[in-house]
């Protein structure tokens, strides 16, 4: 009866307040929030901050001004010292700076070394959920950028378990499941894409590329029309209007 009682009084207590943030943890929110909001501000503070010996905290501030401002080579630099940083002071955030310049060097357009990154994110097995879905879908880009699609594979379909939410991942499986001449998984998988991303003109692109390899004339028209007037001057959009002029009336 007692121990019921206790229980009971525990669930209607008022929750205890919770612990004021630290000194440290009240400059870090300050830079993060700067550095998306005005990366200048915050490159400023980061930079501050290591000459009075910051940690890897400040590196990865410097490094989310850096992709706010889309300098995509200083960011993954700075999240790569924010990883090695981190992994030195027994910090589990260094998985997830890791997969931070990953991402970073995929925008850098260096597969090389965002594979080299996505590995050192991978390698401890501690990234769960949608950190370690975004970082295995991450790490298929690199492979399918640097001409390997059995690796590509292989960890979209790990992608697809922990973010199955993000588009991309749809597309990306979609497209090289045409490739290698899988149209009914093709087909499945940017129905998913069109499900979450209908308005962006890759998806819509890669529909049409799916309905032009399976014969559906009408249905490739009606994806390139569509993709042909989403996101003016995208790669997806200039293929969209490339791919369309095959079906102009020549006199």
């Amino acid at each position: 009866m007692i121990l019921s009682l206790l229980l009971a009084a525990a669930q209607t207590a008022p929750a205890p307040p919770a612990p004021a943030p630290s000194p440290l943890e009240e400059r870090y929110d300050r830079c993060i929030g700067s550095a998306t909001r005005q990366p200048a501000v915050a490159e400023s503070e980061a930079s501050q901050w290591l000459l009075q010996g910051g940690s890897f905290l400040a590196h990865q501030c410097l490094g989310i001004a850096y992709a706010t401002e889309m300098r995509w080579t200083a960011a993954a630099t700075e999240f790569e010292l924010a990883a090695r940083g981190a992994e030195a002071a027994k910090d589990m955030r260094g998985a997830f700076y890791w997969a931070q310049a990953g991402n970073a060097w995929l925008a850098a357009k260096d597969a090389v070394k965002a594979r080299a990154a996505l590995d050192a994110a991978l390698s401890p097995g501690s990234l769960k959920g949608i950190q370690r879905g975004e970082a295995f879908l991450d790490r298929a880009r690199a492979f399918f950028a640097g001409g390997d699609v059995t690796a590509a594979r292989a960890d979209l379909d790990r992608a697809l378990v922990d973010a199955a939410d993000d588009p991309l991942a749809w597309l990306l499986s979609a497209t090289l499941a045409r490739r290698g001449g899988d149209l009914p998984r093709a087909k499945a998988d940017i129905a998913e894409a069109l499900k979450r991303s209908s308005d962006d003109a890759a998806v819509q692109l890669e529909a049409g590329n799916i309905a032009a390899s399976a014969g559906d004339e009408a249905g490739a028209k009606n994806a390139w029309d569509k993709a042909a007037n989403l996101q003016p001057g995208s790669d997806a959009n200039r293929a969209a209007r490339t791919a369309l002029l095959q079906f102009e009336v020549k006199p």
